[in-house]
């Protein structure tokens, strides 16, 4: 079968190099987006006069036909024209005849193709917020739920100081709210349109971008046609947003498999969440965020991937670049069903309350405020806490607690302590008392979940 472009060729291509210059396969799902872009380049050229109004009045009807055809099925792509553009071409030329061949003009598939991606990432970063969203709004409605209900915070693993369980889980809300805001920022750099830029050099037709840019809904048109066709800055970008995102997630799930462990039982997760072990009968695995947790590691790779792809190549376009899709695709389809997933299961999980602040008992998580009573009471605070230090060894060598400690132990260690209330080592004490902005305080915590009601609903 004769290629569009086989005019100055005298050999048909082997069957296995068309087979690996092939993109059909992966490219197809741009089809939507390359039928939009060819309307607004057909109205553009008819306008423009550069052809007749009635050829391209019959190139959009051929278009919108093409679209119900491929809608309902009724038409199929063939590997035999080597990706969705040639494809969809060739669909046009079979349903309208010859002047299919007029809607290539003044475009090139290297400018077309940064249109199609570009289209198509617009509407797929803007699923991927509003899931971010999505996953945001059930961590303050979980925050909301438990912002009495007190665990260790830990830092290296170890218990270090108690926190509010909603204070933490808050914590992720504002990871995710920087990582919808680094992919619209992405977006903006997307919001480009490259069509018009030709092969490498733009065009001698007399085209008018601007008018396709209104058509398509772009924000401004590209600068210099030879970046307009190899730049894939944007997708870079997408990439980037979308594994750091990832690095959240998955520090996120990690949290919640340790949480699941027996060693710490602070977390449930429901049966419609988990799976069974195929030997062991009375396994319940946290499948949802394990899988999250692996999957990290291919969104990372993607990124990597196409940075090694793009970092050698000459200008102007190369069809090593051809290899930027592939990645993108998978780290949008990972990221979307990622997200889906965590919000099923964030509706499927509850927290034992009992549990978490029962861990916090004995765990010497409240020796910073013993210190920082002392330096109130105009003591050093270094001084401060060798003295709470002395205490905390003391206690670990004669098998007792902080909680434990009379005001009159504490004494022998400190005649500052003569000042102390009896509950100065008490865990809820502690929480209660970091009222600084961003702390762990009641009020604070309270006035944090109001600013992350605000943030939800940001732009």
């Amino acid at each position: 079968m004769s290629k569009l472009w086989a005019g100055r060729f005298s050999q048909d291509t082997e069957d296995l190099i068309n087979d690996f210059n092939a993109s059909i396969d992966f490219d197809a799902r741009l089809w939507r987006h390359d039928i939009l872009g060819s309307l607004a380049h057909v109205k553009m050229l008819g306008a423009c006069g550069i052809i007749e109004p009635g050829e391209a009045s019959q190139i959009i009807a051929g278009l919108n036909a093409i679209q119900v055809d491929l809608e309902s099925g009724s038409s199929e792509f063939s590997r035999d024209f080597e990706d969705v553009h040639m494809n969809v071409e060739h669909l046009l030329k079979a349903k309208i005849g010859p002047v299919a061949g007029k809607l290539h003009t003044g475009r090139s598939r290297n400018d077309q193709v940064a249109t199609d991606l570009r289209l198509w990432l617009k509407d797929e970063i803007k699923t991927v917020i509003q899931l971010i969203t999505e996953v945001q709004s059930r961590l303050i409605r979980l925050a909301e739920e438990h912002i009495d209900t007190v665990l260790p915070g830990m830092t290296h693993l170890q218990h270090a100081q108690p926190v509010r369980l909603s204070h933490h889980l808050l914590a992720y809300f504002w990871m995710l709210k920087r990582d919808r805001e680094r992919l619209s920022e992405s977006c903006k750099r997307v919001d480009v349109l490259p069509l018009g830029s030709g092969a490498l050099a733009g065009t001698s037709y007399p085209i008018d971008r601007e008018f396709v840019a209104r058509e398509l809904g772009f924000a401004r048109v590209s600068e210099n046609s030879m970046d307009s066709v190899s730049d894939r800055d944007f997708v870079v970008e997408t990439l980037s947003a979308l594994a750091l995102m990832f690095v959240h997630l998955s520090r996120f799930s990690e949290e919640m498999i340790i949480w699941n462990s027996q060693e710490f039982s602070f977390v449930t997760m429901g049966d419609n969440v988990t799976t069974g072990s195929s030997i062991m009968p009375q396994k319940k695995n946290p499948d949802v965020v394990e899988l999250v947790r692996g999957k990290s590691g291919r969104v990372f790779g993607n990124l990597v991937a196409l940075l090694t792809v793009l970092k050698g190549l000459p200008l102007a376009y190369n069809k090593d670049m051809q290899e930027d899709k592939e990645p993108l695709f998978d780290s949008i389809d990972t990221s979307k069903i990622a997200l889906r997933a965590l919000g099923i299961l964030l509706d499927n999980i509850s927290f034992n309350a009992k549990k978490m602040l029962a861990a916090t008992k004995g765990d010497f998580s409240t020796a910073t405020d013993l210190a920082d009573f002392l330096v109130k009471n105009k003591l050093p605070f270094r001084e401060a806490h060798e003295i709470v230090g002395n205490i905390v060894k003391y206690c670990e060598l004669n098998n007792q607690t902080l909680e434990e400690l009379s005001v009159d132990s504490l004494v022998q260690f400190s005649k500052l302590f003569e000042k102390a209330s009896d509950d100065i080592g008490s865990v809820l004490g502690s929480v209660n008392s970091r009222n600084s902005q961003g702390g762990v305080g009641a009020a604070v915590v309270a006035e944090q979940l109001a600013l992350a009601k605000i943030a939800l609903v940001e732009t």
